[in-house]
């Protein structure tokens, strides 16, 4: 598939321990787009964004940021220097503390001047987030705390946007709130958005690409709405076998 690369994987191999998770994959992720990374359990979506995030070393293999070769590079570097910021799995705040002191620390990288500067920006993004501003974290409703998360990665200015399962956890209504910040930062802000999400099809009518794992290599790189259309697509959303022939990436 011909694309403007933001994210590339060559022959990337990496694992947790004696175990081994992604096996020699090759991947692409376009500039300003939204992939989705789809696959039965045990695939290896969120170790791809694990490992590109480097919270997971390689043990072969290239990643690339838009032409730039990042193997190794750490989180902070990544960050920083990079721009790319990850939203993981789960509730990832300071429940004591307000949502200001959350924002605050989400900014630590950038000085406390700059961080207080661009908190309105962050805020005007989520209305229900600022008028709780002065309210400690855990005091916040499941929706509130994800677009807090969000937010707070977003103080950085990401180029790139990892973020893994944000419907956990959450109502129908709310994910596709979340869904819809997501499709305007690709679209208005030229975000590049990576995901993982198990809510695959509305996942899909909200992404513009998809890709799909199996037993951590790729098997399968669609349009999402060409996917989206196709009924033998069932199947890898349940994690039943193997993807059907007529879905295979030639």
């Amino acid at each position: 598939m011909s694309m403007d690369a933001a994210i590339t994987f060559e022959g990337v191999t990496a694992g947790y321990g004696e175990l081994m998770i992604l096996d020699r994959l090759d991947l692409r992720a376009a500039r300003g787009r939204i992939t989705l990374l789809i696959g039965p359990n045990g695939a290896g979506k969120s170790t791809v964004l694990k490992t590109l995030f480097g919270l997971l070393k390689l043990r072969q293999g290239r990643i690339r940021l838009f032409g730039e070769d990042i193997t190794g590079a750490k989180p902070r570097e990544l960050l920083t220097q990079h721009g790319v910021a990850f939203v993981p799995q789960g509730r990832n705040l300071f429940g004591q503390l307000s949502v200001y002191e959350n924002l605050e620390l989400g900014g630590i990288t950038l000085g406390t001047q700059e961080t207080r500067a661009r908190i309105p920006e962050v805020l005007a993004l989520f209305p229900r987030v600022r008028e709780r501003l002065h309210s400690a974290a855990s005091s916040l409703s499941g929706g509130e705390q994800k677009q807090l998360e969000v937010g707070r990665a977003l103080l950085l200015r990401p180029k790139v946007l990892l973020i893994d399962e944000p419907s956990i956890g959450l109502s129908p209504l709310v994910v596709q709130d979340v869904f819809r910040l997501l499709r305007r930062l690709a679209d208005e802000q030229g975000v590049t958005v990576l995901m993982v999400e198990q809510n695959v099809k509305s996942a899909l009518k909200m992404a513009d690409d998809a890709i799909a794992l199996e037993a951590g290599r790729l098997v399968l790189h669609k349009p999402a709405p060409q996917l989206l259309a196709d009924p033998d697509i069932e199947r890898l959303f349940l994690g039943g076998g193997h993807v059907p022939a007529s879905l295979a990436t030639p």
